[in-house]
């Protein structure tokens, strides 16, 4: 029996081992907003403690967690070096060999409405678990930490490193996660694998704008409206002119293949104070997401400019606007070609069909990484597509065998890079 014959063959005997890992990691919520996290991290920790793998913990600087809007984060790290240079102390120093990181987020948007399963259940129903994070990306803390017990137990490298990441801020960025970790000089991979959402290898994907838009007018009663400044009619001027553009994005036409053309959501609106009263303030929300070809600072200013112009149709109102998020796009760097073709090799094997290297219209942490210059692709348990998973909405869920399988998928990709 080969060596990756003789992964499968751990992950097989392990695997409601793993599945019972999983479960106890989507039974503790992690919503964000509001984003109290550092109890998920502390679950995990002494769950990998467990299992042998030491954790190294960041616990994020209060003042700067909640400059971001959220109550607690703790990053957590597992690093496991193999082989040391000659006369070096074990742990002492970098290893020989390429260090390849894997990255998984455990903060989740809230479950919302309309659930048929408990959210924090983690039930099994005809061979799926569901649960809010079951596939994004609660999953792939079970998917990466059994491929890296899997590599270990049986066929453990000569050299290189493999390092586990778990954060808990990319639903707002990714800044406090990897972002910090990099500028704090924490970590610095040759390869990053991270969390997935399809069977496909992921090598791209959107970047994504955020603003905030407030439009001040005058409160008055509604039975003297030309007394106040509507500033909803205001507001409405505004959304129309934006949701316009949608129109002509169609136009704009990405060359990466997975990838479609720009488009904008308004997900958010408040304001007004009765039904009879003109309102004084309205506030909403926009996401605009930006191809790859995009250049994100000429985005904003657009938009700026053409809020500002709609505004301006409704006399004596005016605009705040101000920037949420600003996530540049992934962009492929040369550096990740073994990786792609090591899992498109092994995907291949295990799911006994081919798979390609695409773009995706969704945003990750992972962008941090390749702004870095650190090549990496996405690639972890998952559906075909987002929409089978129901990722960011009711009843989400995660085929187990998807899990067993890209569990084997990493394991081998693992064996194959560092040997």
């Amino acid at each position: 029996m080969s060596n990756f014959e003789q992964l499968d063959a751990w992950v097989d005997a392990h695997f409601d081992e793993q599945v019972a890992f999983l479960q106890q990691l989507v039974r503790l919520p992690t919503d964000t907003p509001p984003g109290d996290n550092a109890p998920h991290a502390l679950l995990t920790a002494r769950l990998l403690g467990a299992y042998g793998l030491p954790v190294e913990q960041y616990a994020l600087p209060q003042p700067e967690v909640l400059a971001a809007g959220l109550q607690s984060i703790t990053n957590l790290l597992v690093r496991r070096r193999y082989g040391q240079l000659e006369g070096q102390a074990p742990g002492t120093a970098a290893p020989k060999g390429k260090t390849i990181l894997l990255n998984a987020h455990g903060d989740v948007v809230p479950p919302g409405e309309g659930w048929a399963h408990d959210p924090y259940g983690g039930e099994i129903e005809n061979g799926a678990m569901y649960g809010r994070a079951t596939a994004v990306s609660k999953g792939d803390f079970s998917t990466y930490t059994f491929a890296l017990m899997a590599l270990e137990a049986v066929a453990k490298p000569a050299q290189g490193s493999v390092e586990l990441l778990f954060t808990y801020d990319e639903e707002f960025g990714g800044e406090l996660g990897p972002g910090w970790l990099l500028r704090q000089h924490i970590i610095r991979p040759d390869l990053v694998i991270a969390a997935g959402f399809s069977y496909q290898v992921v090598t791209a994907h959107n970047g994504c704008l955020q603003l905030e838009v407030t439009v001040h007018g005058k409160m008055a009663h509604a039975a003297i409206p030309e007394s106040g400044v509507d500033a909803l009619q205001g507001a409405n001027r505004i959304m129309t002119a934006l949701y316009l553009q949608n129109e002509a994005y169609k136009q704009v036409v990405s060359q990466v293949e997975g990838i479609t053309h720009p488009y904008l959501n308004i997900g958010q609106i408040e304001g007004g104070t009765n039904t009879n009263v003109v309102p004084g303030r309205v506030t909403f929300k926009l996401d605009r997401r930006m191809i790859p070809e995009e250049e994100p600072a000429v985005i904003e200013q657009n938009l700026r400019a053409l809020i500002a112009d709609a505004a301006a149709q409704t006399p004596g109102v005016t605009v705040d606007v101000k920037r949420i998020l600003l996530a540049r796009a992934m962009q492929a760097l040369p550096g990740n070609k073994p990786l792609v073709e090591a899992l498109q090799k092994h995907v291949e094997i295990v799911f006994q069909e081919p798979v390609k290297a695409l773009g995706s219209p969704l945003y990750t942490d992972m962008r941090l990484f390749s702004e870095a210059g650190i090549p990496g692709v996405l690639y972890g348990a998952g559906p075909r597509t987002v929409l089978e998973s129901h990722a960011k909405r009711a009843d989400e869920r995660l085929n187990l065998e998807d899990l067993r399988r890209a569990t084997k998928v990493v394991a081998r990709t693992l064996h194959e890079l560092l040997n």
